[in-house]
């Protein structure tokens, strides 16, 4: 048995052993690597590695800690050996770094990517996942590897994706897939696309081509089973000593917004505008009450006697008490004594008239000398920014501590007639804009290089341009110029570049395609990127916003933008304005005589828009010159009383006509002369409206002064001074209450901020003032001569001549006839008076329900000549705008950074906190419909973090311990200190935030801070070491176009900083700081508009508040010097109000805005408006018929003819010619104003005013009459009026 067996046992063995031979010899040996060590070196110094198909070695000692660095989930179960070897980790670790320098700040992120590069680099089993696709061989005949395939699946890339995506760049306020997804910004970036540019062998950074194919999770195919590494969420700590990302880079992370703002919808009252519907219905019930009352009980009818209420005899006459009695006699003793005085006064300065006339030539040479000392501000921030305004303040602070905003200089050259072009690619048909044409190219690069080859006196733009990588001890080479000829380092012969790919042409429109969607693929000369929404226009819709979907190569106009360094110091500007000069004058000839047929070309600098203003105060010179000119010869023929025509030169009153506008000059003149000794600054608008105003005032007391004495008999045995004296007594109450109430009405207006409306206010005040002194003095002893003069019968301006003498008697002008025989009983017709109410009425309401609806902003297209080169621009930039401007927040106050809590209170990245100053900027950006911040802030403080924690960024000079710039590697690395966060320590923190703000970026050093923030960090150095006194973080508004759009994203801008500031100081104070400290830290927003357009934010506060003391000034005037007489003080006012709601009205039907320059316009109304209001309420005061409606019919026709011939005509005739300016801010706030101011003035004054005090006038003051009889045997204080 056992012979039997030990055979069979054998025979076993036997087989054992031949199968072993057999799959020895038949199956491959174990294949655990598909690479080993390096074996290659490339044109571009990549290493590339052996080809192996071996087991894995062991690891050297020397090597662990380099894999520990990186790849630490490797070591976790004790592996010693893999398939890399010590130099393939350092090659790898340097890859790593590249990433890590714009991915660190987000550790789920990192270690997200970082996990598969450990993987398919070191794995001790990489051929389960990856398959060499093509190798080569070196010059020692080894196999290295040009391609690779990298099974992986889908769902790694997913979520490794979704962690990094919104991981932001603090340099430029974009996400860090906007650089890492080749041809792709973030918006159309993806897994696939993402992973496939970063194994792109064309991507500079591969050493060889990688081909990721993705696999579903789970699942393997005979041959492989796809990598699929551990990954976390962005929201999700990676481990103990890594935190979750921050919200700026993980929206998860980020605290629930606010809801937005639920826009209120319009006010409406059943689908209608609910002003409109309040006022019909106001006007409805009060015209309904007004007819029942004026139809039925017709108390106007009754004489003011009628109202006695049975009072004794010396007490008939009013319907008040014996209180009120006593202010009857007190305004009577006020008339009188008025009256007496402005008697005395006039025969006195009619007694001397050359005296007179000789001195206040006199007072006015030597006020007139003060112009010589006057300062004429240009500057639109002097003239519409307040001292004292939040954003003059905030960009002097911004001026100061750091450097003004960059002087811009820009040209946009819009397509003509060409058409788009379709190019076919690989990906499909792409359609470019007709910019892109080869011809407009070239031509722009030939306009660009000539304009960097101007020269100014030897400046030339590399002399004054902004240079941000440039060092201060260098000669500036490389300007910054957002030009897209960038994309091609400014190389003409790129255009020529071809190429293809799968059958199809690539050229330069493929390239062009490429650097508009990744600009930072494409960097300019001067060493960072052109962002296409910069030098591209027209490629978005109206009301579109930049986003991810944005089409640049669309695009119908290219923009040159050149950017030159700004000071505060004004003579550092020297240079940088008179090359701006010679740039202007350079284009100006290129437009007209270079430019080719399909280039509309518009251009400006930084000084065009104030030298613009400047030419066009001169240019409309003529215009306003002419328009005076109209009103004086006006004036000078119309005073005159011609009655035969033989006597026309004796009867006219040239001579007094032109003497009353030199006088009117003259006032004008004092006030100009006065301010320059006291240093008030003076304005293009003081010489351009205060004339005007003078005018209108002045001339018509001169009418009134001249017509009252035209009528007037000279009693027996007076002369002509005490008849002068007399007529003077008379008139000079009623001139006093207008230029005291005009004057008292500008002073008010001179509280304002707005430095243009305040020194208008206090220069037209003062010149009121003046022209009424020398109306009074100067005027009457004119008037004197010229009255001795013709009763001499001598010839007017030719006095030495003399003429015939005329027996006729004195008749009442054309004029005077009218309006007492046609005018003022047609107007008292109790039907009439009843329809002017509910007209003026109805006008009032529909006024009200408009106003609400002004525009409030200025047009910048207004300020500028219809044939400005500006004016082109402006229209220009509206058209083709496509970025907002930059905004910075800035942060101030006793902070110190080097402490981590104070760090975490600002900082966006890991460990900081969620309401941090960064993060609030973040969120704001994610709702720009609501904040206008379209991109996040840059952190200067985020980068140092990640330039100190990158290795070899940090360098300095071995002898003395400076600032080495870290491409210098024979200077020695910095030894940072690191706290617990992996920040530098308190020490080290401001020992090296210089080095970092001196070190220039590259892709080494990405986060290197001189480019970005060499000018946003101001520090100072004391015992105690470096101390940041103030930093900003730069933003970008959303696109800004409309006045509204400007206002509305400073607002909110506040907003976001005031919440910010709340923050910091409640953390700082919760944090144990001194609450004056905490209290002096403050956050503002800063932009070069702001300044601007502060005042609109409480325009409507301004013109109401302003309204509203010039009014409430005129009703305490006229209260005083109409002797306490509420009554008229009411009169005076309700009209004066109307009239500038009826002005507001018409602004919105014609399109006039609401701004400085109508605001001044208003005030300047209110003023004019007294002279409409205030003579006649005076004269029917004083009248003597018994009903209110004859007292109001006598004062109509005492002064309605010199109301209409004085102010309305005088003025009409001179603003026609305004229609005529060139100027459009001339034909828009002065002329339609101007002639609304007259109009309206003029309607209500003349019409709606005597209508008025029919119906509510002040009763009759018996003991007024009775004081004024003596003087006046008739109660006229106006007469005939023009014939």
């Amino acid at each position: 048995m056992s012979f039997l067996t030990y055979p069979g046992s054998a025979t076993n063995e036997i087989k054992c052993f031949i199968v072993f031979v057999l799959v020895t010899l038949f199956v491959p040996s174990q294949q655990d690597c598909v690479w080993f060590g390096v074996c290659n070196i490339d044109a571009l110094s990549h290493r590339q590695y052996c080809s192996y198909n071996g087991t894995a070695k062991e690891m050297a000692a020397d090597a662990f800690p380099l894999l520990k660095e990186r790849c630490g989930h490797l070591l976790e179960n004790g592996q010693t050996s893999f398939c890399c070897d010590e130099e393939q980790i350092k090659i790898l670790n340097t890859n790593i770094k590249l990433a890590a320098a714009i991915l660190d700040r987000c550790p789920a992120c990192m270690a997200n990517l970082v996990r598969h590069m450990c993987e398919f680099t070191c794995s001790p089993k990489q051929t389960e996942f990856a398959h060499v696709a093509q190798t080569e061989k070196n010059d020692r005949g080894q196999d290295y590897i040009t391609a690779l395939d990298l099974h992986i699946t889908a769902e790694y890339l997913n979520k490794t994706y979704k962690s990094c995506s919104q991981v932001s760049v603090p340099q430029t306020g974009q996400l860090a897939l906007d650089l890492m997804c080749g041809a792709y910004p973030a918006s159309r970036c993806s897994p696939t696309k993402w992973f496939t540019f970063m194994g792109d062998k064309n991507n500079v950074y591969v050493p060889f081509q990688i081909t990721y194919i993705q696999h579903e999770t789970n699942s393997s195919t005979n041959e492989f089973i796809p990598l699929n590494p551990k990954t976390t969420p962005c929201n999700a700590p990676v481990s103990d000593e890594l935190p979750a990302c921050s919200c700026s880079d993980c929206e998860a992370s980020c605290p629930q917004a606010p809801p937005e703002p639920i826009v209120p919808d319009k006010f409406t009252i059943a689908g209608f505008n609910a002003f409109a519907v309040i006022m019909t219905v106001v006007f409805a019930v009060g015209a309904t009450l007004f007819l029942m009352g004026a139809f039925i009980f017709t108390a106007d009818l009754l004489s003011d006697d009628d109202c006695d209420t049975g009072a004794p005899e010396n007490e008939r006459g009013t319907v008040f008490s014996r209180d009120s009695r006593y202010f009857e006699m007190l305004g009577a003793r006020t008339e009188f004594h008025l009256q007496h005085f402005f008697t005395r006064w006039g025969t006195f300065f009619a007694n001397y008239p050359w005296l007179t006339l000789g001195g206040g030539a006199c007072i006015v040479a030597i006020l007139a000398y003060g112009i010589a000392f006057i300062q004429i501000t240009t500057d639109p921030v002097q003239l519409w920014a307040s001292p004292k305004s939040r954003s003059r303040i905030e960009r002097e602070f911004f001026d100061t501590k750091f450097e003004p905003f960059y002087r811009i200089e820009q040209i946009i050259i819009k397509a003509v007639d060409l058409p788009f072009i379709v190019h076919n690619t690989s990906n499909g048909p792409l359609t470019f804009g007709p910019v892109f044409h080869k011809e407009f190219l070239t031509e722009i690069l030939y306009l660009q290089e000539e304009i960097k080859s101007i020269n100014a006196s030897g400046t030339s733009l590399k002399d004054i341009c902004y240079a941000p990588l440039t060092e201060n001890n260098e000669k500036t080479i490389n300007c910054v110029i957002q030009s897209i000829w960038g994309y091609f380092q400014d190389d003409v012969s790129r255009l020529d570049d071809e190429d293809v790919d799968n059958g199809f042409n690539v050229t330069y429109l493929d390239d062009l395609y490429q650097c508009t969607s990744n600009p930072y693929q494409c960097l300019a000369p001067y060493g960072g990127p052109v962002d296409p929404a910069i030098a591209l226009g027209g490629f978005l819709k109206a009301g579109e916003q930049l986003s991810g979907e944005t089409r640049y190569e669309l695009a119908d106009a290219l923009i040159l933008t050149f950017l030159v360094r700004n000071h505060l110091d004004k003579e550092k500007l020297v240079p940088a304005l008179n090359w701006e000069k010679k740039f202007v004058e350079f284009m100006s000839g290129y437009v007209q005589n270079k430019s080719r047929k399909f280039m509309d070309i518009a251009f400006t600098t930084e000084r065009s828009i104030e030298d613009e203003l400047n030419r066009e105060s001169q240019s409309d010179v003529l215009t306003i010159l002419v328009s005076y000119i109209i009103m004086f010869l006006y004036i000078a023929i119309s005073l005159g009383h011609v009655q035969e025509l033989n006597r026309a030169f004796i009867d006219s009153k040239i001579t007094l006509g032109i003497g009353g506008v030199v006088i009117v000059m003259a006032s004008v003149i004092s006030s100009v002369g006065m301010f320059g000794y006291i240093g008030v600054p003076a304005t293009l608008i003081i010489v351009e409206v205060i004339p005007f105003l003078v005018l209108a005032v002045g001339v018509d007391n001169i009418f009134i002064l001249v017509q009252t004495h035209q009528r007037d008999q000279r009693r027996a045995n007076e002369t002509h001074e005490e008849h002068i004296g007399r007529i003077l007594g008379r008139v000079g109450p009623s001139m006093l209450l207008t230029s005291i109430s005009e004057s008292c009405c500008f002073f008010l207006g001179g509280l304002s901020d707005m430095p243009a409306v305040r020194a208008f206010a206090l220069y037209a005040g003062v010149a009121l003032l003046i022209d009424f002194l020398l109306q009074i003095t100067c005027f009457v002893g004119l008037l004197t001569l010229d009255i001795k003069r013709k009763d001499d019968n001598r010839l007017d301006i030719c006095c030495f001549l003399k003429g015939k003498k005329s027996d006729s008697i004195t008749n009442e002008g054309l004029l005077y006839k009218f309006f007492r025989s046609i005018f003022v009983p047609f107007l008292m017709n109790i039907k009439v008076r009843a329809t002017v109410m509910v007209l003026f009425f109805a006008w009032l309401c529909s006024s009200i329900a408009v106003a609400p609806n002004i525009d409030i902003g200025l047009d910048q297209e207004l300020a500028m000549p219809e044939d400005s080169f500006v004016l082109k621009y402006f229209q220009s930039l509206k058209k083709h705008l496509n970025i907002g401007p930059p905004v910075y927040f800035v942060v101030k106050g006793d902070l110190n950074y080097a402490n981590t809590s104070v760090q975490n209170l600002v900082c966006s990245g890991r460990y900081c906190n969620d309401d941090s100053v960064l993060t609030q900027i973040y969120l704001a950006s994610r709702r720009t419909n609501v904040t206008y911040v379209a991109r996040p802030a840059s952190s200067w403080i985020d980068d140092y973090f990640d330039w100190t924690t990158a290795s070899g960024c940090c360098r300095y000079h071995k002898d003395n311990g400076s600032f080495c710039p870290h491409q210098n590697i024979s200077c020695a690395k910095c030894n940072i200190r690191k706290n617990s966060l992996q920040r530098p320590d308190q020490q080290d923190f401001g020992k090296y935030l210089p080095y970092f703000l001196m070190d220039n970026p590259d892709d080494q050093c990405a986060k290197a801070g001189h480019a970005a923030y060499s000018g946003a960090v101001r520090y100072s150095n004391d015992k105690n070491g470096l101390h940041v006194d103030a930093s900003y973080f730069m933003a970008y508004h959303s696109i800004l176009k409309t006045s509204s759009d400007f206002y509305s994203a400073l607002q909110s801008a506040r907003q976001t900083s005031a919440n910010i500031t709340q923050m910091l100081q409640g953390r700082l104070i919760s944090n144990g700081a001194p609450i004056e400290l905490a209290l002096n830290v403050e956050v503002f927003p800063y932009s070069v508009f702001y300044v601007f357009y502060e005042q609109y934010l409480t325009m409507w506060a301004d013109t109401l508040q302003s309204m509203g003391i010039s009014v409430l000034s005129i009703f305490i005037v006229t209260f005083i010097l109409m002797g306490f007489d509420i009554h008229s003080a009411l009169v005076v006012s309700i009209t004066i109000t109307m009239i500038v709601i009826n002005l507001s009205g018409l602004m919105y039907y014609w399109d006039i805005s609401l701004n400085a320059v109508s605001l001044v316009n208003l005030v300047m109304a209110v003023g004019i408006s007294v002279e409409f209001c205030s003579h006649l309420v005076h004269s029917f005061s004083l009248s003597k018929e018994t009903t209110r409606v004859d007292r109001a019919a006598d004062s109509l026709v005492q002064m309605g003819s010199s109301i209409f011939s004085g102010i309305t005509l005088t003025k009409f005739a001179g603003i026609l010619v305004l229609a005529f300016a060139k100027s459009q801010i001339f034909q828009v706030f002065y002329f339609r104003m101007y002639l609304g101011i007259v109009i309206i003035g003029a309607l209500h004054g003349l019409i709606f005013l005597p209508v008025l005090l029919s119906y509510i006038g002040a009763p009759k003051n018996i003991a007024k009459v009775e004081y004024n009889n003596p003087v006046s045997a008739e109660q006229e204080t106006s007469l005939s009026a023009v014939r």
